[in-house]
């Protein structure tokens, strides 16, 4: 138990304890803080409290305006100051719980903070790890027959997406311009994008990296895997359908990303841990691993369109349904010698189940628009509409509490046209 106190229904009791990077009216400068409950503790406040063999000689990381200098301590750093933190904000640690003028300094309520992006992201690797969602675009595009490529089930599947356009939760989305092609028959048109979708998703960040042409060991992956995020990787079907052969995704995609401002750390999220999927076949041997890395992480997609009083849900699904692990996505990246970075982001691809309710993108639910997905009286979407709020949520339960992530948000915004 914290002295903070914390709601049953809240995201951040005092084990999970997620970091995030915020600013707030008296102080607009970044800083690193951990929620619990309603509240933000401000590291760079109580720096001079993380005293470990780990920490003393690196308290300055809690003053930097990001999280990549924590991130890339590793484990040894996460641990002792997580064990900090929980000895630091427990009903019986006296040190803050006591200390007034401290205490005053230290903690900013949520509701009065700005969040901002958690870390410096150098780069930013999309995977495409469900195997249900990959599946259900290949009956789409190439029939039921020839649904997965041949590699899929051989290699984690992946591209490397645009960093610059991630945005942290809240930021509004504008409607993407391109080039799209309805009749192939015809010439391309450029246009506001009419097909925009969402894609639920998860993502992790990177810790301590690797040297250019040395690789991660699977044995040795979650050493470098710092914590988690929600994601939603907006998607202009029309313009990526033109686009995409044959390099892949490009305009249709590099037009924004979003994610949760709080990273969820992994010892958090362990006691989550279910078996990781049977892989059949089996992978080749640089990819294996026996330890569940698998978590049960249950995920919400909601819209709240104009007009709303409340937003729908429209999707419920858990990131228990991926093929591919992280340890295996994160090996996988650098076994050719690619060098990762702290603060790097690696998503796992859009987290679809095995039932129409838990498909994770309007493409999915609308079957490529041919159903329509109803969101109350009066309203219904194929694909997004301007002005629509895409709301996703998850959270683990715990005995009598739940590790959550926050909210991951944003509202779509007409297109500006290109003179």
């Amino acid at each position: 138990m914290s002295f903070i106190p914390v709601a049953q229904s809240s995201d951040f009791p005092i084990q999970n304890l997620p970091y995030g990077v915020f600013s707030s009216p008296d102080s607009p400068r970044r800083r690193i803080g951990v929620a619990i409950g309603d509240q933000i503790l401000d590291l760079s406040v109580i720096k001079h409290l993380f005293t470990g063999p780990a920490l003393s000689k690196h308290q300055d990381v809690f003053e930097q305006p990001t999280l990549n200098s924590f991130m890339g301590l590793g484990p040894v750093a996460w641990k002792e100051a997580r064990r900090t933190l929980q000895s630091l904000l427990s009903a019986a640690s006296t040190t803050l719980r006591d200390n007034e003028d401290l205490r005053r300094r230290a903690f900013v309520p949520q509701a009065s903070a700005t969040m901002h992006l958690p870390a410096t992201i150098g780069d930013y690797t999309d995977f495409y790890s469900s195997r249900q969602h990959a599946t259900n675009v290949g009956i789409m595009f190439r029939g039921k027959d020839n649904a997965l490529m041949p590699n899929w089930l051989h290699l984690p599947v992946g591209y490397h997406g645009r960093a610059s356009s991630v945005v942290v939760s809240g930021t509004p989305v504008r409607r993407p311009m391109g080039q799209t092609c309805a009749d192939e028959k015809k010439p391309p048109i450029f246009e506001a994008c009419k097909l925009l979708d969402i894609e639920l998703e998860m993502a992790f960040f990177v810790g301590p990296g690797n040297k250019l042409g040395e690789h991660i060991p699977i044995h040795k992956a979650h050493e470098h895997i710092f914590g988690m995020v929600l994601m939603n990787d907006w998607s202009a079907r029309d313009i990526q359908k033109w686009e995409y052969v044959p390099l892949g995704p490009f305009l249709g995609k590099s037009f924004a990303t979003t994610i949760s401002p709080w990273v969820v750390p992994m010892e958090a999220l362990a006691p989550f841990a279910v078996p990781n999927p049977v892989q059949d076949p089996k992978p080749l041997p640089y990819l294996c691993h026996e330890d569940p890395y698998t978590f049960d992480i249950k995920l919400f997609v909601a819209v709240k369109g104009e007009g709303m009083s409340q937003p729908a849900t429209i999707c419920k699904s858990n990131f228990k349904h991926m093929y591919w692990t992280m340890k295996q996505q994160l090996t996988h990246h650098t076994v050719n010698g690619c060098n990762l970075q702290p603060g790097d982001l690696l998503a796992s691809g859009t987290i679809s189940g095995p039932d129409p309710s838990s498909f994770g993108s309007l493409l999915e639910l609308s079957w490529r628009g041919n159903k329509v997905i109803e969101l109350g009286p009066g309203q219904s979407r194929k694909f997004l509409q301007d002005g629509d709020e895409v709301i996703i949520t998850g959270h683990c339960e715990g005995n009598g509490y739940r590790i959550g992530f926050g909210q991951c948000s944003g509202r779509v915004v007409p297109a500006r046209s290109v003179e």
